[in-house]
Parts: structure tokens; sequence; C-alpha cells
């Protein structure tokens, strides 16, 4: 996905915002681009930047700029790190860690390269490390000149409150179904149909989770998941077609994708059922899905195991609308 060429509906608000901010006699220094994954914060970012270190006279890059620092995840270990050095494939680490934020550090003793002025990006700003976060609170608190920071965030409440307190805020709102459309019918990436519809449903308001469910048609796997929801699975039967769809061999993102899709199926089905043991089930069920999707990340899980930890979870809800009419 290239955010250069993604006309986001959802920035209007933020950019005459952040230009009516520019255009006054003191930028503030600190920024908080606050909204769910999948909204275009980066893309707003990029750009921001490249409006803020641009001066009259002087030629800007149309590539990489030398007075744009970001910082996100980095190689796991050194090993990794020798693989990206050489331009092959390697793992990514899962914070952002505080040897990057001294280094920026380090970088920000010497002046801006082409103008006066410099920007950091930390994206995402919530998975920094404690230490990362304490760290860069200094750099918050004595700014040196010209210099600015844009912290991008899924969930600004994990920032230290010190860090909030310091940096004023810029939220992105959820995009409308009719934009995710349009959307995905510009990008060209899916078709449209009922996959496209299912992904529409399952991203709430996320072009970055719509576009991801609709690659991986999801649409399936979002039928038989309400199905699982609605009726059970006594037989497993239900669970063991699960599996089929998702797949044996499946991976990263398209568990991430599926992972996100539960959720999003089960969040709807709490907020429009009227069944009062029903919705308390499916609030403890997203619960348990949100900690189980973390824990998929940072351990290999054997991929059937997990869809049936999956189709268990599900199987909760319609055990407790059973009981209730029961």
């Amino acid at each position: 996905m290239d955010g250069s060429q993604i006309d986001w509906p959802n920035h209007t608000a933020a950019w005459r915002e952040w230009r009516t901010a520019m255009s006054g006699t003191r930028m503030h220094h600190g920024w908080i681009l606050a909204g769910k994954s999948g909204l275009g914060k980066h893309d707003f970012a990029m750009a921001a930047a490249r409006e803020l270190v641009s001066e009259d006279g002087i030629p800007q890059p149309t590539g990489n700029h030398p007075d744009i620092i970001v910082l996100t995840y980095g190689a796991k270990n050194d090993k990794e790190a020798r693989a990206q050095a050489e331009g092959k494939k390697f793992e990514l680490a899962r914070s952002i860690r505080v040897d990057q934020i001294r280094a920026m550090q380090k970088r920000l003793n010497t002046r801006p390269t082409l103008g006066s002025r410099r920007v950091v990006i930390v994206d995402p700003a919530d998975d920094m490390e404690v230490s990362a976060s304490n760290a860069l609170l200094k750099s918050l608190e004595e700014p040196p000149k010209g210099t600015f920071f844009l912290l991008v965030t899924h969930r600004p409440a994990r920032l230290l409150p010190t860090i909030r307190s310091r940096c004023r805020l810029l939220r992105f709102p959820i995009l409308t179904s009719g934009q995710l459309e349009m959307m995905l019918e510009t990008s060209g990436a899916v078709g449209g149909g009922s996959s496209a519809q299912a992904a529409i449903r399952a991203a709430e308001g996320s072009y970055g989770a719509a576009l991801r469910f609709a690659e991986q048609d999801l649409a399936p796997i979002g039928e038989l998941i309400s199905a699982i929801l609605k009726q059970g699975d006594p037989n497993l039967t239900a669970r063991a077609n699960l599996a089929q769809l998702i797949g044996p061999r499946a991976d990263r993102a398209r568990l991430q994708a599926v992972m996100e899709l539960a959720q999003s199926i089960v969040a709807d089905f709490a907020r429009t059922t009227q069944n009062p043991s029903q919705r308390a089930a499916l609030v403890d069920v997203h619960a348990e899905l949100v900690t189980l999707a973390a824990q998929a990340t940072s351990y290999n899980f054997d991929t059937g195991l997990l869809t049936l930890e999956i189709g268990t979870l599900l199987m909760r809800s319609a055990t407790a609308s059973d009981h209730a009419h029961g």
C-alpha cells in the first residue's frame, strides 16, 4: 500500500489544524497523531514533516529527507540486523528500543542538514520500551531548537502521561463505509462483490484493515465465524471448516487478519445482541481474542491449534445464548 498515492478523506480536519498551527507565531514542538491503525497517520506524518522542513530558496529532495528521522521497528537482533544490511529478509523487533532513541538524540546534537528545522517521527510510539519512552521524554522536555516530534499512536493511553502532557493531540476519525468502498475501488488491489463488502463490514472504519481483509479473501471465513456465534458448533464441524479455510500453512499476515476479523465480528455481535448473557460472554470472548492475538505474534503457535482455540472461544458466546433461552 503506497500511502503517497492515497487520498485520505479523513485527514481534512487534521490538515486544517496542522496548517493553522504552522501559520502561527509559535509552532508546538510535540504532536501526537492518534487514531486506530489503518487511518493513514504515517502518511500524514511524512507529508506534514516535509511541509515543516521545507523553506523558501532551499531545494528539497524527492526521496529520503536528511532532516526527517523516522523511528520504527528495527531488526530483532544482531543476526537479523546483518541480514537487513545484506538486503535479505529479516525479522523485526516487537518494540522500539532505547538504543534507537539514543542514536536519534545524538543526531540532534548537530544542526539540520538543509534548513533550520528537523522532524522526528516515532511510529508507533505506543510500542516504545519503557526505557525508550523515558529517554524520549527528556528530548520532549528540552527540545533542541528547530526540532519537532510527531508521535504516531494507535493507543494513546499507552503513552506516558508526561509525554502526552507535552504534546498537542491530533485525532484521526475512522472512515465511513462509503469512503472505504471508494478507496478499495480506487486502489485496484481488490475487486468488488461479497469479499469487499465483508472487508468493509469487518474493518470498522480502518482502510488498512479493509485492504488486508479484502486481499486475503476472508468473506467465507467471516460468514463461518458469524455462523458459529449464532449456532454454535457442537460437532466440531464448523471449527474443522474454519481450519480448512484459514489453511494449514497460513502465514503471519493471514493469521493476523483472521484474528482482527474475529474481533470485529464479535464486537459487532456484542453491540447488536439483545441477550444480556450473550453480550457479557461476547465481551469476555473479545478480550480473550485480543490476548490471543498478542500472544500469537510473540510465539510460534501451530496454525491448527490456534484455529481450534479461536473456534472454541467463539463457541462460548453461542453457549451463553443457549443457556439464556433454555
